[in-house]
């Protein structure tokens, strides 16, 4: 088997070396890819952690907090093609370092909130800057990988899933107690 290198010319490829070579890049990428989407979980559901003191602190209603959840999602939705376009242009590892870079950002201005205004606008900010995550990570675990090693490179990215819920209210630490997830999640267990 021959496989095209960067300068055009070819090369074979022994078929133990290149499944060692996929086998590292597995090891190095999952894990990081995981982490990234508990990360983005708990940075997602921690406006529900943060509303029971939220709204007393900036004199908030409920119709307000849940707009403004909800202005996550509306800017998420809206930049999610637009982010796809760039992500073909500019390459997965680009493009989520990007992701990164602005959402952590603009997660730390959250904590200049003021009013309404301010959370509507940085919840639709935290959305667009976030719109593109999970499509870039799958590239990332697609490509330059064999259909079968691709398909599990997929599978692997979806097992933070069942972690994220009570990972989240963990991490909240007091209001943990409080937290229905944490309360039905085993004493002492926990998904690190």
């Amino acid at each position: 088997m021959s496989t095209s290198l960067s300068g055009g010319a070819s090369a074979a490829v022994d078929p133990v070396q290149r499944d060692a070579l996929y086998r590292k890049l597995t090891w190095h990428i999952i894990p990081f890819l995981f982490l990234a989407f508990i990360v983005a979980y708990i940075d997602r559901v921690n406006v529900s952690f943060a509303k029971l003191e939220m709204l007393a602190d900036l004199s908030l209603s409920e119709t307000v907090y849940g707009a403004g959840a909800g202005v996550f999602f509306l800017g998420y939705f809206i930049f999610e093609v637009p982010s796809n376009l760039i992500l073909h242009r500019v390459g997965a590892r680009m493009w989520i370092a990007r992701i990164m870079v602005t959402w952590s950002i603009i997660s730390c201005l959250t904590m200049f909130t003021q009013g309404p205004v301010s959370f509507y606008v940085l919840r639709f900010l935290l959305g667009v800057a976030e719109a593109g995550f999970f499509p870039a990570s799958c590239c990332i675990c697609r490509s330059g990988s064999r259909r079968a090693s691709a398909r599990r490179s997929s599978r692997c990215s979806w097992w933070p899933f069942p972690c994220r819920v009570p990972s989240a209210a963990r991490c909240r630490g007091g209001s943990c107690s409080t937290s229905a997830a944490c309360r039905s999640w085993p004493a002492g267990s926990g998904c690190f």
